[in-house]
Protein backbone atom coordinates (compact mmCIF):
# COMPACT_ATOMS: atom_id res chain seq x y z
CA UNK A 1 0.00 0.00 0.00
CA UNK A 2 1.25 3.46 -0.69
CA UNK A 3 1.61 5.78 2.72
CA UNK A 4 3.20 8.69 3.96
CA UNK A 5 5.58 9.06 6.62
CA UNK A 6 3.48 11.03 8.84
CA UNK A 7 1.35 7.74 8.64
CA UNK A 8 3.37 5.77 9.90
CA UNK A 9 4.41 7.32 12.65
CA UNK A 10 0.80 6.67 13.99
CA UNK A 11 0.36 3.60 13.08
CA UNK A 12 3.68 1.33 12.31
CA UNK A 13 3.45 -0.62 14.83
CA UNK A 14 0.23 -2.36 13.60
CA UNK A 15 2.16 -2.47 9.94
CA UNK A 16 5.23 -4.64 11.08
CA UNK A 17 6.02 -6.70 8.39
CA UNK A 18 3.50 -5.49 5.74
CA UNK A 19 4.90 -4.11 2.22
CA UNK A 20 4.03 -0.58 1.83
CA UNK A 21 5.45 2.47 -1.06
CA UNK A 22 6.53 5.78 0.23
CA UNK A 23 7.48 8.54 -2.58
CA UNK A 24 9.73 11.37 -1.18
CA UNK A 25 13.16 12.74 -1.78
CA UNK A 26 16.57 11.67 -0.25
CA UNK A 27 17.76 13.81 2.61
CA UNK A 28 21.21 11.61 2.81
CA UNK A 29 22.79 8.64 0.79
CA UNK A 30 25.35 6.00 2.83
CA UNK A 31 26.34 2.90 1.95
CA UNK A 32 28.76 0.69 2.52
CA UNK A 33 30.16 -2.85 0.85
CA UNK A 34 26.42 -4.84 2.79
CA UNK A 35 23.95 -1.81 2.76
CA UNK A 36 23.24 0.95 1.92
CA UNK A 37 21.12 3.53 3.75
CA UNK A 38 18.68 6.74 2.50
CA UNK A 39 16.88 8.87 4.92
CA UNK A 40 13.92 9.55 2.91
CA UNK A 41 11.49 12.79 3.59
CA UNK A 42 8.09 12.95 2.04
CA UNK A 43 6.65 16.42 3.62
CA UNK A 44 4.09 14.84 5.19
CA UNK A 45 6.18 15.81 8.46
CA UNK A 46 8.90 17.15 9.55
CA UNK A 47 10.37 13.23 10.56
CA UNK A 48 11.96 11.20 8.17
CA UNK A 49 12.20 7.35 7.25
CA UNK A 50 15.41 5.44 7.06
CA UNK A 51 15.17 3.42 4.24
CA UNK A 52 17.67 0.09 4.44
CA UNK A 53 19.40 -1.22 0.82
CA UNK A 54 21.05 -5.16 1.00
CA UNK A 55 23.86 -5.16 -0.63
CA UNK A 56 22.43 -7.90 -3.11
CA UNK A 57 19.51 -5.84 -3.99
CA UNK A 58 19.26 -5.39 -7.90
CA UNK A 59 18.84 -1.70 -6.94
CA UNK A 60 21.83 -1.70 -4.84
CA UNK A 61 24.18 0.07 -7.19
CA UNK A 62 21.22 2.35 -8.14
CA UNK A 63 21.33 3.77 -4.68
CA UNK A 64 25.14 4.25 -4.57
CA UNK A 65 24.75 6.56 -7.64
CA UNK A 66 21.86 8.91 -6.06
CA UNK A 67 22.59 12.54 -5.10
CA UNK A 68 21.00 14.26 -1.97
CA UNK A 69 17.45 15.40 -3.08
CA UNK A 70 16.33 12.82 -5.94
CA UNK A 71 12.89 12.19 -5.99
CA UNK A 72 11.81 8.56 -5.14
CA UNK A 73 9.50 5.83 -4.65
CA UNK A 74 10.41 3.07 -2.64
CA UNK A 75 8.68 0.25 -1.53
CA UNK A 76 9.60 -2.74 0.52
CA UNK A 77 8.74 -4.26 4.22
CA UNK A 78 8.08 -2.10 7.52
CA UNK A 79 10.61 -3.26 10.24
CA UNK A 80 9.69 -1.85 13.75
CA UNK A 81 13.22 -0.12 15.43
CA UNK A 82 11.64 0.22 18.70
CA UNK A 83 15.47 0.52 20.61
CA UNK A 84 16.62 2.25 17.49
CA UNK A 85 16.79 6.52 16.81
CA UNK A 86 14.11 5.87 15.05
CA UNK A 87 11.02 3.70 15.93
CA UNK A 88 10.43 1.94 12.27
CA UNK A 89 12.86 1.53 8.79
CA UNK A 90 11.95 0.37 5.53
CA UNK A 91 13.63 -2.89 4.30
CA UNK A 92 13.74 -1.75 0.65
CA UNK A 93 12.86 -4.76 -1.89
CA UNK A 94 12.54 -1.67 -4.70
CA UNK A 95 13.64 1.67 -5.57
CA UNK A 96 12.52 3.72 -8.82
CA UNK A 97 14.54 7.19 -9.67
CA UNK A 98 11.24 9.51 -10.54
CA UNK A 99 13.45 12.15 -10.51
CA UNK A 100 17.46 12.41 -10.62
CA UNK A 101 19.28 15.22 -8.45
CA UNK A 102 22.13 17.27 -9.56
CA UNK A 103 25.83 16.40 -7.65
CA UNK A 104 25.57 20.27 -6.96
CA UNK A 105 22.14 20.64 -5.34
CA UNK A 106 22.41 23.43 -2.73
CA UNK A 107 21.31 21.60 0.65
CA UNK A 108 23.98 19.40 1.54
CA UNK A 109 24.60 20.39 4.68
CA UNK A 110 22.35 19.57 7.72
CA UNK A 111 22.22 23.01 8.34
CA UNK A 112 22.42 26.30 6.97
CA UNK A 113 22.06 29.94 7.70
CA UNK A 114 18.39 31.19 7.21
CA UNK A 115 20.43 34.27 5.57
CA UNK A 116 21.64 31.81 2.74
CA UNK A 117 18.55 29.72 2.77
CA UNK A 118 16.58 33.02 1.41
CA UNK A 119 19.17 33.13 -1.39
CA UNK A 120 17.21 30.03 -2.50
CA UNK A 121 13.64 30.52 -1.80
CA UNK A 122 12.47 27.87 -4.51
CA UNK A 123 13.97 25.23 -2.51
CA UNK A 124 14.15 26.15 0.73
CA UNK A 125 10.59 24.38 1.85
CA UNK A 126 13.28 21.18 1.99
CA UNK A 127 14.81 22.41 4.30
CA UNK A 128 14.06 21.07 7.78
CA UNK A 129 13.47 24.23 9.60
CA UNK A 130 11.28 25.50 6.90
CA UNK A 131 8.88 22.29 6.75
CA UNK A 132 8.64 22.73 9.96
CA UNK A 133 7.86 26.72 10.19
CA UNK A 134 5.56 26.40 6.49
CA UNK A 135 3.60 23.39 8.05
CA UNK A 136 2.38 25.64 10.91
CA UNK A 137 1.86 28.46 8.32
CA UNK A 138 -0.35 26.14 6.78
CA UNK A 139 -2.33 25.02 10.01
CA UNK A 140 -2.32 28.35 10.94
CA UNK A 141 -4.43 29.30 7.97
CA UNK A 142 -6.62 26.75 8.57
CA UNK A 143 -7.24 27.28 12.30
CA UNK A 144 -8.45 30.65 11.37
CA UNK A 145 -10.94 29.69 9.04
CA UNK A 146 -11.96 26.57 11.54
CA UNK A 147 -12.59 29.33 14.25
CA UNK A 148 -14.44 32.21 12.27
CA UNK A 149 -16.50 29.20 10.55
CA UNK A 150 -17.71 28.05 14.17
CA UNK A 151 -18.69 31.40 15.16
CA UNK A 152 -20.84 31.64 11.73
CA UNK A 153 -18.71 34.01 10.12
CA UNK A 154 -19.20 34.67 6.21
CA UNK A 155 -15.34 34.44 4.70
CA UNK A 156 -15.42 37.38 2.61
CA UNK A 157 -13.23 38.22 -0.81
CA UNK A 158 -12.46 41.88 -0.50
CA UNK A 159 -10.54 44.06 -3.46
CA UNK A 160 -6.80 43.87 -3.80
CA UNK A 161 -7.30 46.79 -6.11
CA UNK A 162 -8.95 49.69 -4.50
CA UNK A 163 -9.47 53.54 -4.59
CA UNK A 164 -9.99 54.21 -1.35
CA UNK A 165 -7.30 54.03 1.91
CA UNK A 166 -7.98 52.70 5.42
CA UNK A 167 -4.47 52.91 7.24
CA UNK A 168 -2.93 55.86 5.54
CA UNK A 169 0.14 54.12 4.99
CA UNK A 170 2.28 54.51 1.45
CA UNK A 171 0.29 52.52 -1.07
CA UNK A 172 1.41 50.95 -4.28
CA UNK A 173 -0.35 52.49 -7.54
CA UNK A 174 -1.11 50.67 -10.62
CA UNK A 175 -2.15 51.81 -13.72
CA UNK A 176 -2.44 50.43 -17.06
CA UNK A 177 0.72 50.41 -19.76
CA UNK A 178 0.54 53.04 -21.74
CA UNK A 179 -2.08 54.66 -20.47
CA UNK A 180 -2.43 58.19 -20.99
CA UNK A 181 -5.20 58.00 -18.60
CA UNK A 182 -5.90 56.52 -15.30
CA UNK A 183 -7.13 52.77 -15.95
CA UNK A 184 -10.17 52.86 -14.08
CA UNK A 185 -10.91 56.13 -14.03
CA UNK A 186 -9.55 58.15 -11.14
CA UNK A 187 -6.24 56.67 -9.42
CA UNK A 188 -6.28 53.24 -8.02
CA UNK A 189 -3.51 51.05 -5.23
CA UNK A 190 -3.44 47.52 -4.62
CA UNK A 191 -5.05 47.16 -0.90
CA UNK A 192 -3.21 47.93 2.22
CA UNK A 193 -6.66 46.28 3.61
CA UNK A 194 -10.06 44.93 3.36
CA UNK A 195 -11.30 46.24 6.54
CA UNK A 196 -13.49 49.01 5.11
CA UNK A 197 -15.15 46.48 2.62
CA UNK A 198 -15.60 43.76 5.09
CA UNK A 199 -17.79 46.37 7.04
CA UNK A 200 -20.81 46.63 4.02
CA UNK A 201 -20.73 42.88 5.08
CA UNK A 202 -20.81 42.88 8.86
CA UNK A 203 -24.10 45.21 8.52
CA UNK A 204 -25.44 42.19 6.14
CA UNK A 205 -23.97 39.11 7.54
CA UNK A 206 -23.43 39.87 11.29
CA UNK A 207 -20.46 38.50 11.43
CA UNK A 208 -17.64 38.29 8.46
CA UNK A 209 -13.80 37.92 7.99
CA UNK A 210 -11.30 38.50 5.23
CA UNK A 211 -8.06 36.58 4.82
CA UNK A 212 -5.74 37.93 1.89
CA UNK A 213 -3.20 39.46 0.38
CA UNK A 214 -2.66 43.28 1.54
CA UNK A 215 0.21 45.51 0.20
CA UNK A 216 2.30 48.58 1.84
CA UNK A 217 4.82 50.65 -0.17
CA UNK A 218 7.03 51.58 2.89
CA UNK A 219 10.80 51.18 2.20
CA UNK A 220 11.06 49.69 5.72
CA UNK A 221 13.97 47.45 5.98
CA UNK A 222 13.37 45.46 9.32
CA UNK A 223 12.75 42.08 10.84
CA UNK A 224 9.29 42.81 10.95
CA UNK A 225 7.89 44.43 7.73
CA UNK A 226 7.64 43.53 3.84
CA UNK A 227 5.61 45.03 1.47
CA UNK A 228 3.51 41.87 0.49
CA UNK A 229 1.49 40.18 3.81
CA UNK A 230 -1.53 38.31 4.75
CA UNK A 231 -4.05 39.83 7.08
CA UNK A 232 -7.45 38.20 8.73
CA UNK A 233 -9.64 41.47 9.61
CA UNK A 234 -12.97 40.21 10.78
CA UNK A 235 -15.78 42.43 11.38
CA UNK A 236 -19.08 42.10 13.92
CA UNK A 237 -22.34 43.89 13.82
CA UNK A 238 -23.67 44.56 17.15
CA UNK A 239 -20.77 44.70 19.09
CA UNK A 240 -18.90 47.03 21.07
CA UNK A 241 -14.54 47.09 21.80
CA UNK A 242 -15.24 44.57 24.37
CA UNK A 243 -16.48 41.82 22.81
CA UNK A 244 -14.11 42.58 19.86
CA UNK A 245 -11.28 42.11 22.65
CA UNK A 246 -13.09 38.69 23.37
CA UNK A 247 -12.82 37.35 19.85
CA UNK A 248 -9.69 38.80 19.18
CA UNK A 249 -8.48 36.62 22.51
CA UNK A 250 -10.51 33.47 21.42
CA UNK A 251 -8.63 33.33 18.02
CA UNK A 252 -5.57 33.38 19.43
CA UNK A 253 -5.64 30.89 22.19
CA UNK A 254 -7.54 28.32 19.25
CA UNK A 255 -4.70 29.10 16.57
CA UNK A 256 -2.05 28.14 19.53
CA UNK A 257 -3.55 24.91 20.64
CA UNK A 258 -4.56 23.75 17.31
CA UNK A 259 -1.15 24.02 16.48
CA UNK A 260 0.28 22.16 19.23
CA UNK A 261 -1.99 19.73 18.83
CA UNK A 262 -1.77 19.03 14.76
CA UNK A 263 2.51 19.69 15.05
CA UNK A 264 4.08 18.39 17.54
CA UNK A 265 6.76 17.68 15.68
CA UNK A 266 7.33 20.18 14.22
CA UNK A 267 6.96 22.68 17.37
CA UNK A 268 9.18 19.87 19.06
CA UNK A 269 12.08 20.83 16.53
CA UNK A 270 11.58 24.39 16.61
CA UNK A 271 11.68 24.05 20.43
CA UNK A 272 15.14 22.34 19.94
CA UNK A 273 16.89 24.67 17.35
CA UNK A 274 14.83 27.95 17.36
CA UNK A 275 13.59 28.41 20.78
CA UNK A 276 13.93 26.56 24.15
CA UNK A 277 10.93 28.05 25.65
CA UNK A 278 8.75 28.11 22.79
CA UNK A 279 6.16 25.55 23.70
CA UNK A 280 6.30 26.15 27.35
CA UNK A 281 5.52 30.14 26.61
CA UNK A 282 2.72 29.25 23.97
CA UNK A 283 0.91 26.57 26.38
CA UNK A 284 0.82 29.44 29.26
CA UNK A 285 -0.72 31.97 26.53
CA UNK A 286 -3.16 29.50 25.96
CA UNK A 287 -4.65 29.24 29.01
CA UNK A 288 -3.61 32.59 30.25
CA UNK A 289 -6.47 35.39 31.31
CA UNK A 290 -5.25 38.55 29.14
CA UNK A 291 -5.18 41.74 30.89
CA UNK A 292 -6.75 44.71 29.39
CA UNK A 293 -4.72 48.65 29.86
CA UNK A 294 -5.95 51.65 29.43
CA UNK A 295 -3.20 53.86 27.27
CA UNK A 296 -2.63 56.39 29.55
CA UNK A 297 -2.44 53.94 32.45
CA UNK A 298 0.83 52.38 30.74
CA UNK A 299 2.80 55.83 29.68
CA UNK A 300 2.46 56.27 33.38
CA UNK A 301 3.86 52.82 34.21
CA UNK A 302 6.14 53.36 31.50
CA UNK A 303 7.77 56.45 32.61
CA UNK A 304 9.23 55.75 35.74
CA UNK A 305 11.58 53.41 33.43
CA UNK A 306 11.34 55.68 30.41
CA UNK A 307 15.77 56.06 30.37
CA UNK A 308 15.47 52.18 29.59
CA UNK A 309 14.23 52.75 26.11
CA UNK A 310 15.33 54.38 22.88
CA UNK A 311 12.59 55.87 22.28
CA UNK A 312 11.32 58.51 25.14
CA UNK A 313 7.83 57.72 26.64
CA UNK A 314 5.04 60.35 26.68
CA UNK A 315 1.78 61.08 26.43
CA UNK A 316 0.23 60.78 22.78
CA UNK A 317 3.08 58.73 21.35
CA UNK A 318 2.53 55.83 18.92
CA UNK A 319 4.05 52.86 21.26
CA UNK A 320 7.36 51.73 19.66
CA UNK A 321 8.43 47.82 20.01
CA UNK A 322 10.72 48.38 22.88
CA UNK A 323 7.58 49.64 24.64
CA UNK A 324 4.86 46.94 24.04
CA UNK A 325 7.40 44.15 24.88
CA UNK A 326 8.21 46.17 28.32
CA UNK A 327 4.19 46.10 28.84
CA UNK A 328 3.57 42.37 28.05
CA UNK A 329 7.10 40.63 29.42
CA UNK A 330 8.07 42.77 32.18
CA UNK A 331 4.79 45.04 34.18
CA UNK A 332 2.02 42.15 33.27
CA UNK A 333 3.65 38.67 31.98
CA UNK A 334 1.51 37.90 29.89
CA UNK A 335 -0.87 39.53 26.60
CA UNK A 336 -2.74 42.52 27.01
CA UNK A 337 -4.73 44.57 25.64
CA UNK A 338 -4.07 47.91 25.38
CA UNK A 339 -7.02 50.46 24.67
CA UNK A 340 -8.12 53.54 24.40
CA UNK A 341 -5.23 55.46 22.00
CA UNK A 342 -4.82 59.23 21.61
CA UNK A 343 -7.30 59.78 18.23
CA UNK A 344 -4.42 61.59 16.44
CA UNK A 345 -2.67 58.57 16.26
CA UNK A 346 -4.73 56.06 15.33
CA UNK A 347 -7.21 55.59 11.91
CA UNK A 348 -10.17 57.61 10.93
CA UNK A 349 -12.60 55.30 11.38
CA UNK A 350 -12.09 54.53 15.05
CA UNK A 351 -15.10 55.30 17.14
CA UNK A 352 -14.28 58.58 19.03
CA UNK A 353 -14.70 58.56 23.07
CA UNK A 354 -16.79 60.56 24.56
CA UNK A 355 -13.33 62.55 26.13
CA UNK A 356 -12.88 63.67 22.92
CA UNK A 357 -9.44 63.12 22.75
CA UNK A 358 -9.10 59.63 22.61
CA UNK A 359 -10.65 56.54 20.45
CA UNK A 360 -12.06 53.35 21.16
CA UNK A 361 -8.91 51.01 19.86
CA UNK A 362 -7.31 48.03 21.43
CA UNK A 363 -4.19 46.95 20.52
CA UNK A 364 -2.81 43.48 21.49
CA UNK A 365 0.81 42.90 22.57
CA UNK A 366 2.39 40.08 23.03
CA UNK A 367 5.96 38.23 24.68
CA UNK A 368 8.76 38.61 22.47
CA UNK A 369 6.67 40.09 19.63
CA UNK A 370 4.87 43.27 20.74
CA UNK A 371 1.71 44.42 18.86
CA UNK A 372 -0.20 41.38 17.90
CA UNK A 373 -3.23 42.60 16.45
CA UNK A 374 -4.83 45.99 16.12
CA UNK A 375 -8.91 46.69 16.15
CA UNK A 376 -11.21 49.28 17.24
CA UNK A 377 -14.79 49.74 17.56
CA UNK A 378 -15.69 51.53 14.26
CA UNK A 379 -17.34 55.14 14.25
CA UNK A 380 -21.25 54.22 13.61
CA UNK A 381 -22.33 57.92 14.08
CA UNK A 382 -22.47 59.95 10.41
CA UNK A 383 -21.49 63.09 11.71
CA UNK A 384 -18.72 62.30 13.65
CA UNK A 385 -17.13 59.69 11.03
CA UNK A 386 -17.34 63.04 7.99
CA UNK A 387 -15.74 64.91 10.83
CA UNK A 388 -12.99 62.04 11.39
CA UNK A 389 -12.59 62.12 7.60
CA UNK A 390 -12.11 65.99 7.13
CA UNK A 391 -9.71 65.84 9.88
CA UNK A 392 -7.64 63.38 8.39
CA UNK A 393 -7.47 65.34 5.53
CA UNK A 394 -9.66 62.76 3.29
CA UNK A 395 -11.88 63.60 0.04
CA UNK A 396 -15.57 62.71 1.52
CA UNK A 397 -16.01 61.86 -1.84
CA UNK A 398 -14.11 58.71 -1.89
CA UNK A 399 -15.93 57.31 1.19
CA UNK A 400 -19.57 58.14 -0.03
CA UNK A 401 -20.12 53.78 0.11
CA UNK A 402 -18.84 53.83 3.12
CA UNK A 403 -20.91 56.76 4.69
CA UNK A 404 -23.89 55.27 3.36
CA UNK A 405 -23.67 52.18 5.82
CA UNK A 406 -24.04 54.92 8.79
CA UNK A 407 -27.17 55.96 6.93
CA UNK A 408 -29.13 52.68 6.38
CA UNK A 409 -29.35 50.33 9.51
CA UNK A 410 -26.26 50.97 10.63
CA UNK A 411 -25.01 49.03 14.45
CA UNK A 412 -22.17 49.02 16.89
CA UNK A 413 -19.61 47.29 15.29
CA UNK A 414 -16.16 46.10 15.67
CA UNK A 415 -13.12 44.30 14.16
CA UNK A 416 -9.67 43.92 14.15
CA UNK A 417 -6.51 42.56 11.66
CA UNK A 418 -4.06 40.31 12.58
CA UNK A 419 -1.14 39.98 10.71
CA UNK A 420 -0.58 36.06 9.98
CA UNK A 421 3.21 36.52 9.30
CA UNK A 422 3.15 37.94 12.80
CA UNK A 423 1.09 35.22 13.50
CA UNK A 424 3.61 32.40 12.25
CA UNK A 425 6.51 34.57 14.01
CA UNK A 426 4.86 33.93 17.21
CA UNK A 427 3.95 30.59 17.00
CA UNK A 428 7.56 29.39 15.47
CA UNK A 429 9.80 31.83 17.14
CA UNK A 430 11.14 32.83 14.00
CA UNK A 431 12.28 36.06 14.12
CA UNK A 432 12.35 37.86 10.90
CA UNK A 433 9.60 38.02 8.66
CA UNK A 434 11.33 36.98 5.68
CA UNK A 435 11.66 34.17 7.06
CA UNK A 436 7.68 33.24 8.04
CA UNK A 437 6.34 33.71 4.53
CA UNK A 438 7.42 31.71 1.32
CA UNK A 439 8.10 34.23 -1.22
CA UNK A 440 9.63 37.41 1.13
CA UNK A 441 8.59 40.90 -1.31
CA UNK A 442 10.57 43.49 0.30
CA UNK A 443 12.57 46.38 -0.72
CA UNK A 444 15.30 45.51 -3.03
CA UNK A 445 14.14 41.80 -3.41
CA UNK A 446 13.87 41.28 -7.29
Amino acid sequence: MTTTIKALYGGHEKLEGQTVTLKGWARSVRDGKAFAFVELSDGSVIKTCQLVIDGNNPCFETVRRLNIGAALIATGRLVNTPEARQPFELAVESIEVEGPSHPDYPLQKKRHTLEYLRTISHLRPRANIFQAVFRIRGEVSFAIHDYFHSLGFVYAHTPVITGSDAEGAPMFKISAPDSKTDFFGKPANLSGSGQLEAETFAQAFGGTYTFGPTFRAENSNTPRHASEFWMIEPEMAFCDLAGDMDNAEGLVKHIIRHVLKTCPFEMEFLNQFVDSTLIERLSAVADAEFERMEYTRAIELLEPVKNSFEYPVKWGMDLQTEHERYICEEICKKPVFLINYPKEIKAFYMRLNDDGKTVAAADLLVPYVGELIGGSQREERYDKLLERIAEAGLDPGDYGWYLDLRKYGTTRHAGYGLGLERMVMYVTGIANIRDSIPFPRTPGCF
